[in-house]
């Protein structure tokens, strides 16, 4: 198997090739080509030409990207396969200046058992267009840089990369082609798929995939010997299943395998048929790729439903649970998911809070404490829909993120610690500060407690998001795929489903008249719950170190430090003279700047690799299908540290040894997706199963055709024995 060396290097040009094009008067092109002893990756070069020898103003032009390796070595196509990843050019060009698509090149199969890769293993070129802008100064240069981003492999793999640029006059006239570089342009436009009007392909759904077929528009055109169709996206179809073909009544048939990842067919079949063994599609002998767009027939409008194998005996479920979901479903799950969020450890010290506020005031002002209940569900409702908002707009803007990203954001995590911390001291009654931070928790006994009791509610919620994933799981995914108004109807109805217990407890006359009158008992009830807070501080004082690591976690912590001094100074010195506490407010607020100036330091920290569990893997895509496509059963467990029913699920279902023995038994491979920091590979595999947080658990069954089935979010080791039973059984 192949290893993957993380290299980059960047070259110039060698003198040999310098000097023929100046003596050919085309631009100067910088990139790579001399093979340097120091040049760590000495099996490929690359440079940056021009078609022309001069460019017009507003008149498009093509450059090319050079390629040269060594033999026995290749790079990839737009869609590596099975393995590797497909050449990136990232261009700097001059202001007005446009670069168009990279025209891709018919590739070749390359097989290693059991993957095959998409790839080029000769002397290629990549074509971009370039649109320079319609006002050019005529006498001038210009110059075209780049950065080039490639894999190139063997037996081993070595990711490389290189600047390369070109330099090329302005003139008013008609420009003339570069000397020595018109037969690389041809060859390559050559090698490019093509459109032919005198071949028709449609395109329809089968059981095993799709079904391709090729007619002549005028009945007289022969099929090449060989073809193979290579699709445009990667997880469209089998890159290593055969593609059976037939020819039949003037029609060629081509049969090929869905990929075992897509979680529904495409409409739309985009590739390239290459005619294999030096076929072509034209007369002239040259097309040896046929450009294929075809609208695929027979694909469903919609899935068929499967969500109520969510509840099913075994615990599964397939891939598409939300197909099933309607809106009316959707709306009651997140109801009722709110309504459990009250139950979970990450919410319950917001709400303490809240119940020793309208304990505080007994059963003798029912208004008040009604209209805060009413204020503190209301803060939930806009906390809930503004991070529904704030979710939806990032990733519209192509972020890759997912429910509970907030608390991706180590700094986030910190102020998060330092918050409760300081609600707890104040609990503690180590400091009163009636205006500042003890009103976010609702502060016993304040005057007003409106705008307390909302705070508390937006606290409520941004600390509970994480822990909506476990119920919430196809209904957030669902929410996601629909309109705006209805993504925002449905994260409402979770935050009127969070809000509803305190709403009752609060607006119930029955209830308020048994909660006891106000009484020196309350100073006990409020300082233990401040070890709530305190326990919370250490859950968040985890992820952040999980984050950031021990370097990390210690800043946070003498952060912490800083806090518990500055809130003593507050407390001990408010009571005194006025110059005291002037002088000690000012010297903490001097603290918590160093507060906030670690906790920056620390977020910057980076966490050392995360250390592989016995009888895990860390989570690669690549690895998952590489191990499917052997034959073996895989296990995906999606996880974050700030996920506590993810944390649950590990310690006492999947660590344990009837569990880990159970895997053994049947050979399946572990695999671990630690989302605690932002992963776009993991928010788009996410994104793939149709879920937008964690706890996820995906089990793939180990064919070619194997389909992934997820667990239900909150585990028991029943669920999972007989999981492995419905999915693993001969």
């Amino acid at each position: 198997m192949r290893s993957l060396k993380r290299l980059r290097s960047t070259r110039s040009a060698a003198p040999t090739l310098a000097a023929l094009l100046l003596l050919s008067g085309v631009g100067f092109p910088t990139g790579m080509a001399a093979q340097d002893p120091e040049d760590p990756n000495p099996f490929s070069d690359a440079w940056l030409v021009s078609e022309v020898s001069s460019i017009q103003p507003g008149i498009p032009f093509t450059v090319a990207v050079r390629f040269e390796m060594d033999p026995g070595w290749h790079n990839y196509w737009k869609n590596s396969g099975d393995t590797g990843y497909p050449t990136s050019i990232d261009w700097t060009l001059p202001e007005g200046f446009k670069a168009g698509e990279i025209q891709w090149p018919v590739p070749e199969r390359y097989e290693y058992y059991p993957l095959v890769d998409y790839v080029y293993s000769d002397g290629l070129a990549l074509l971009i267009d370039i649109t320079p802008p319609s006002e050019l100064e005529e006498g001038t240069s210009v110059t075209l840089s780049a950065y080039v981003d490639w894999l190139l492999c063997k037996e081993e793999c070595i990711p490389d990369g290189a600047e390369v640029s070109v330099e090329i006059p302005v003139t008013l006239g008609p420009p003339s082609p570069a000397s020595g570089w018109a037969d690389l342009f041809q060859e390559t436009r050559n090698r490019l798929p093509k459109a032919l009007d005198e071949w028709s392909v449609q395109a329809e759904v089968v059981e095993s995939g799709y079904r391709l077929t090729i007619s002549s528009t005028d009945g007289d055109g022969p099929f090449p010997d060989s073809v193979y169709f290579f699709a445009s996206e990667g997880t469209v179809l089998a890159s290593a299943d055969p593609q059976p073909t037939s020819v039949e009544n003037g029609r060629l048939t081509l049969d090929l395998p869905g990929s075992p990842y897509a979680s529904r067919p495409t409409p739309t079949l985009r590739g390239v048929l290459k005619a294999a063994d030096g076929g072509s599609w034209s007369s002239d002998g040259v097309v040896s790729g046929l450009l294929v767009e075809a609208p695929v027939a027979g694909v469903p409008a919609t899935q068929e439903s499967e969500a109520d194998a969510m509840t099913a005996g075994d615990g599964t479920a397939p891939v598409e649970p939300t197909q099933g979901f309607t809106l009316i479903l959707a709306l009651l799950f997140a109801f009722f998911g709110g309504i459990l969020l009250n139950l979970m450890p990450c919410v319950f010290p917001i709400l303490s809070l809240k119940i020793l506020g309208a304990v505080s005031h007994g059963g003798d002002d029912r208004v008040r404490i009604r209209n805060q209940g009413v204020m503190f569900g209301i803060g939930v409702v806009l906390a809930f829909l503004a991070l529904a908002g704030l979710l939806v707009g990032l990733r519209a803007g192509g972020a890759q993120l997912g429910w509970g990203f907030q608390l991706q954001a180590p700094t986030f995590v910190a102020f998060m610690a330092a918050l409760f911390f300081a609600i707890g001291l104040n609990l503690m009654g180590v400091f009163e500060v009636g205006a500042a931070l003890t009103r976010v928790g609702g502060r016993v006994g304040d005057p007003g407690g409106y705008g307390e009791s909302l705070a508390s509610g937006v606290l409520a919620t941004v600390i509970a998001t994480p822990c909506t994933a476990p119920f919430m799981g196809a209904a957030l995914g669902f929410a996601l795929t629909r309109s705006v108004p209805e993504t925002l109807l449905i994260f409402g109805f979770l935050g009127i489903g969070m809000a509803l217990p305190y709403l009752i407890l609060s607006s119930a006359p029955g209830l308020l008249e048994r909660l006891p009158g106000p009484g020196a008992w309350m100073e006990t009830l409020r300082q233990v719950l401040a070890f709530p807070m305190f326990a919370t501080v250490i859950w968040l004082t985890w992820v952040f170190g999980q984050q950031t690591g021990v370097g990390g976690a210690a800043f946070l912590l003498t952060a912490l430090l800083l806090v518990s001094a500055a809130g003593w100074m507050v407390g001990r010195w408010q009571r005194t003279d006025l110059r005291s506490g002037v002088a000690a407010r000012v010297v903490s607020l001097g603290l918590l700047a160093g507060a906030i100036l670690l906790v920056m330091e620390g977020s910057g920290q980076q966490a050392p690799l995360m250390a592989v569990e016995e009888g895990w893997l860390p989570y690669s895509q690549e690895e998952v299908e590489r191990t499917i496509a052997q034959g073996q059963p895989v296990f995906v467990d999606f996880t974050a540290a700030w996920c506590l029913t993810c944390q649950v699920n590990e310690r006492i279902v999947l660590a344990t040894e009837t569990i880990q023995q159970a895997f053994r038994d049947r050979g399946v491979v572990l695999f671990k997706a630690d989302w605690t920091r932002q992963d776009p590979d993991i928010t788009e595999a996410l994104e793939a199963l149709n879920r937008t947080g964690v706890p996820v658990y995906a089990l793939y069954g180990g064919s070619s055709a194997a389909i992934p089935h997820l667990l239900p979010s909150v585990l028991t080791e029943q669920i999972v024995l007989d999981a492995l039973d419905e999915i693993l059984s001969p």
